[in-house]
C-alpha cells in the first residue's frame, strides 16, 4: 500500500515519503505547517490515493478525548427509567460511539483524520496515548474491550498553537509541511486553475511572494489564499500589467483575499505613504 499523490494534490517527495513511512510503521502521522498549506486536505487525498474510506474527527477547544471513544448518556437513561421505557434495561442503548470507535469497528482498513489536535486542552493528546498505541480501549459501562479490526491509517494535524507532549510525539511519525517554493506553487495552482496563462501566473506569484516577504507582516498569506486570489484575478480578467504596484498604489489588487487583518493593510498603506514622501 503506497501513496504516490493524486491528480488533485501535489505531494512533494518528502511528504510522500513521510506518508508511506507512517503507513509502514503503523504509527500516526503528525503533520504540522502553516495554516492553509493543505494538512487537512492531505488526509482526504491519502484516503483517495489508497482507495480507503475517510473518517474525520474535527477537534475544537471543548473537545475531550473521551468523546472520540464513546459517550454514555446517563441523563437519557434516567429519563427513560422514569417513563418506564423497556430499552432502559440495556445500557448499550445509551452508548454513543465516537470517531475512534467507528474507525476501530470498521470492517475494512480506513483513514482516520484527527484534525487540529492543538486546539484541544493540553491533556487531550495524553488521554489518547494508550488507545492510539494499543488500538484498543475499554467500555466501563458494558465491560467490553473494543479492539481495532484493522489498524487505521491515522493522520493528525496541528497548527502549532500548543506544544504537544513528548510521550505523544514518540508515538508519531512527524512531518512539517514547508511552504511551497515558486515552482511547486505553480504546480499546485495549475491543479486548481489549469487554464491560467503563464504570464499572469508568473506575475501573480512574484507579487504573492513579495507580499509574504514584506517585513512586519503579521499574517503571511497562505497557499489556500493565493488560490482564492487567483480565482478573483481570473474572474476580473486582470492582466499581468494590472498587478504592477508603485509607490502611490502599493496595495495589491483585490488585497482582501491576501491580507486578513487591519494591521497588515495599514502596513502597506504606510509603505505607500513613505514611498510618496521620498518623491
Amino acid at each position: 500500500m503506497k501513496f504516490e499523490g493524486t491528480q488533485n494534490y501535489i505531494s512533494t517527495a518528502d511528504l510522500t515519503i513521510a506518508v508511506n513511512a507512517a503507513v509502514t510503521l503503523e504509527r500516526p502521522l503528525l503533520v504540522k505547517g502553516e495554516p492553509g498549506t493543505g494538512k487537512t486536505e492531505l488526509a482526504k487525498q491519502v484516503a483517495d490515493g489508497l482507495g480507503l474510506r475517510l473518517i474525520e474527527w474535527n477537534i475544537k477547544s471543548t473537545t475531550k478525548a473521551q468523546q472520540g471513544l464513546y459517550e454514555y448518556d446517563a441523563v437519557s437513561r434516567l429519563r427513560d427509567s422514569q417513563l418506564g421505557e423497556a430499552r432502559v434495561h440495556d445500557v448499550k442503548n445509551y452508548i454513543r460511539k465516537g470517531k475512534l470507535w467507528e474507525a476501530f469497528d470498521a470492517d475494512e482498513k480506513l483513514v482516520l483524520l484527527i484534525d487540529e489536535i492543538d486546539k484541544a486542552d493540553i491533556e487531550f493528546p495524553n488521554d489518547l496515548l494508550q488507545e492510539l498505541d494499543k488500538m484498543a480501549f475499554h467500555v466501563y459501562e458494558t465491560g467490553e474491550t473494543i479492539t481495532a479490526k484493522h489498524r487505521p491509517v491515522i493522520i493528525i494535524t496541528s497548527n502549532n498553537e500548543k506544544e504537544l507532549p513528548d510521550a505523544f510525539l514518540r508515538r508519531c511519525f512527524f512531518h512539517y509541511i514547508t511552504f511551497p517554493d515558486p515552482e511547486t506553487m505553480k504546480a499546485i495552482v495549475r491543479v486548481h486553475h489549469p487554464n491560467i496563462k503563464e504570464a499572469l501566473l508568473t506575475a501573480a506569484l512574484t507579487e504573492f511572494y513579495d507580499i509574504r516577504e514584506t517585513r512586519g507582516l503579521k499574517k503571511k498569506p497562505s497557499t489556500s489564499e493565493v488560490i482564492d486570489w487567483l480565482k478573483l484575478l481570473l474572474a476580473e480578467d486582470l492582466s499581468p500589467e494590472d498587478l504592477k504596484r508603485d509607490g502611490a498604489n502599493i496595495l495589491p489588487k483585490l488585497h482582501g483575499a491576501l491580507l486578513k487583518n487591519e494591521q497588515d493593510v495599514q502596513l502597506f498603506e504606510r509603505l505607500a505613504f513613505m514611498a510618496r514622501a521620498k518623491r
